[in-house]
């Protein structure tokens, strides 16, 4: 079931739940609680009104009748942003300057949190931004996983229509969800090490400004969600990591986190998240992981390398189960250098097309080092295809047993001037093809040109 509050204290507040209202059939309940003045309840959810601003409601779940799985604050964002809907957690890293307990955080609803920002960019009218924020102020014991949802960012928009009912319809969106996403098997014990069981397509942000435009980028790109983030303001508040464990920890409890992103320089920071058993990752693993099993991920960065040293995932990863079966092997150095000089994204795509990893260099784009294969069928199709992209640069391709040879007819200089061609033009005629005439006699290009042979060892 979802919880709303509307804040009366908040005109913002007030204006959205005019329109939740206006857009289900709800019935009126008693509120049957001293601080809620109003209640609804409709398919799906339930509506309390309160008279307190929403940051000093801590505990509010309890006023709920129905057996709340999610809780949304219809808010106001208040700030120099312009037009803009937006989405974000509550808590403190650090001081309560505006509501609940210092050094503490509610609980978040990461998966909620990112359908409900998809559901602002279907809804938004055109004028506005959608983006998220980092976690900040109260209420800090909410009771049920929560987060604030907001029209921003000043009078004009508080009271405007359009931006309310896009809050009110992205909030409704939310009926049926589920604060956290699916548990996944996180590392087979297949692979001897230790960790969760489960985990949860759930990070923890930390550094970079409020409106987190990295973290913004990374749920809107990827199938990850963010819970818990700390801006770099809240960073400075909370001081020395090492000092203030039990915060970093309930980052990641409260966000039902095992990986956390930062964004900047934080090396203390990253060395108590690692001390602590959970695993700091880049932007670019959390891209590439996207589709992919975690455990499968785990086992095949520890086979080969990190994704933060080149490791690419291939088509086939996304389709296979945590546990698959896999084998390694090293890509032909010479035959990939060659081919790679024909057409480098093909030659890459090819890889990717059939493995379920590959090691790369330059940032990514050029395969370089080993592969896991799910069978040796996988092989055979990179090197058929290794051979028919070689077939757009040479003269001729032909794959043996243990090699790959290339043939390559040039111009060959030496012959022309052993023949009397004087260099010059008729060089030129001669290396485009064209027959040239010398001292009376027609030298045909057949006559001055060489064959060259490269052997590439499979």
């Amino acid at each position: 079931m979802l919880g709303v509050v509307v804040s009366r204290a908040d005109r913002a507040s007030e204006h959205v739940g005019e329109h939740l209202l206006d857009l289900l059939d709800w019935d009126r309940i008693d509120p049957d609680d001293g601080d809620a003045v109003a209640a609804y309840r409709a398919e799906g959810a339930e509506l309390r009104e309160f008279e307190d601003w929403h940051l000093e409601l801590d505990g509010i779940a309890g006023a709920f009748e129905a057996d709340l799985d999610l809780l949304v604050f219809a808010s106001r964002h208040s700030g120099e942003t312009g037009p803009l809907l937006t989405a974000h957690h509550t808590g403190n890293f650090g001081p309560a300057e505006h509501g609940g307990e210092p050094n503490a955080l509610a609980r978040a609803c990461p998966h909620a949190h990112s359908e409900v920002l998809e559901a602002l960019e279907t809804h938004a009218p055109a004028d506005y931004d959608v983006g998220m924020e980092c976690t900040h102020h109260g209420p800090t014991d909410v009771g049920v996983p929560s987060m604030f949802v907001e029209v921003g960012s000043g009078e004009p928009q508080w009271e405007d229509p359009a931006a309310a009912e896009a809050v009110a319809r992205a909030i409704l969106d939310l009926r049926g969800v589920a604060p956290d996403a699916d548990p996944e098997p996180a590392t087979p014990a297949a692979t001897g090490e230790t960790g969760p069981e489960t985990v949860r397509r759930h990070l923890v942000g930390f550094g970079g400004n409020h409106y987190a435009p990295r973290f913004t980028r990374i749920v809107r790109e990827t199938d990850w969600a963010v819970g818990h983030l700390a801006a770099d303001w809240g960073l400075d508040a909370m001081g020395d990591p090492a000092q203030n464990r039990d915060l970093v920890e309930a980052a990641f409890a409260e966000s039902a986190a095992t990986h956390a992103v930062i964004d900047g320089d934080h090396p203390d920071l990253a060395a108590e998240i690692e001390a602590l058993g959970y695993r700091t990752v880049g932007e670019t693993w959390v891209q590439e992981v996207t589709g992919v099993p975690v455990a499968l991920a785990t086992r095949l960065e520890a086979a080969l390398s990190p994704v933060a040293e080149g490791l690419r995932f291939g088509d086939p990863a996304r389709d296979a189960a945590p546990d698959a079966d896999f084998e390694t092997v090293s890509l032909p150095e010479a035959l990939f250098e060659a081919a790679q000089g024909v057409d480098q994204d093909r030659s890459r795509a090819i890889v990717a097309e059939r493995a379920l990893a590959f090691e790369t260099d330059e940032n990514g784009n050029r395969v370089a080092g080993d592969a896991a294969l799910a069978s040796g069928e996988a092989y055979e199709a990179i090197i058929d295809g290794i051979v028919s992209l070689l077939e757009a640069g040479y003269d001729a391709v032909e794959r043996q047993a243990d090699a790959v040879v290339v043939r390559t007819e040039t111009f060959d200089p030496g012959k022309a001037k052993t023949l009397g061609v004087p260099e010059g033009p008729k060089f030129g005629r001669l290396s485009a093809g064209e027959p040239v005439e010398v001292n009376g006699r027609t030298i045909p290009p057949a006559e001055v040109r060489s064959q060259r042979e490269d052997r590439f060892p499979l």
